[in-house]
């Protein structure tokens, strides 16, 4: 990894390209970050930095992170992030990254979680077809089926498809593609759809190489 952002998903528009034709986006405020801590190979065993995103009150943060804060010279930041970089020689503790870190064209993968749907039924979760309306079905029209298989292994395998909680998931779009970068006011105009509600947190990084 390149280079990292935390960001809050604002929602969906379109624009349009200089051929006049629509690309659907979704339009992050990424950034600004401030850099809060940089992990050493020597003190932590590994190099990365860490980052955060969103101005708190001093009154909701608790001694240890304040005293965190204040080491790094930094407002409290409500969401911190680590982001394993190949080169952090030239990142220094109270750095702001920006939006203008990332490139228009650049590809992107996209980390947040998704929309949570509380406890769902097997067709809403898992996309099983529903019974006959018809012909004394009811009342389990949507019911799932059989689970078993008669008396051989006389169980249900681990894993078997059925009702249970849906969403609230972290899920990662890979490859997707910087359609605009507003560098102004840190927006990031990305094409296509990415996981989470509207002010949800995300996390932008350059797309990984097969």
């Amino acid at each position: 990894m390149k280079k990292g952002l935390i960001g809050k998903k604002i929602g969906m528009t379109q624009i349009f390209d200089e051929n006049g034709k629509v690309i659907p986006v979704t339009v992050v405020e990424a950034g600004p970050c401030a850099v809060t801590q940089i992990k050493t190979m020597d003190n932590d065993g590994y190099e990365a930095i860490q980052v955060g995103f969103g101005d708190v009150k001093v009154s909701r943060v608790n001694k240890p992170m304040k005293g965190h804060f204040d080491k790094a010279d930094v407002a409290p930041k409500k969401t911190l992030k680590e982001f394993r970089l190949e080169n952090i020689a030239d990142i220094k503790v109270g750095d702001i990254l920006k939006a203008d870190i990332f490139e228009t064209g650049e590809l992107v993968d996209v980390r947040g979680t998704s929309k949570g749907h509380g406890t769902s039924g097997a067709i809403k979760r898992w996309n099983f077809s529903r019974l006959r309306m018809t012909h004394g079905t009811g009342p389990n029209h949507r019911h799932a089926g059989s689970l078993g298989a008669c008396s051989s292994p006389s169980r249900v395998f681990k894993g078997k498809k059925m009702a249970g909680h849906y969403g609230h998931e972290t899920v990662t779009v890979q490859n997707l593609k910087i359609a605009k970068i507003d560098a102004e006011n840190n927006l990031i105009a990305i094409k296509g759809a990415i996981p989470g509600p509207k002010g949800g947190i995300v996390v932008i990084a350059d797309a990984v190489k097969a």
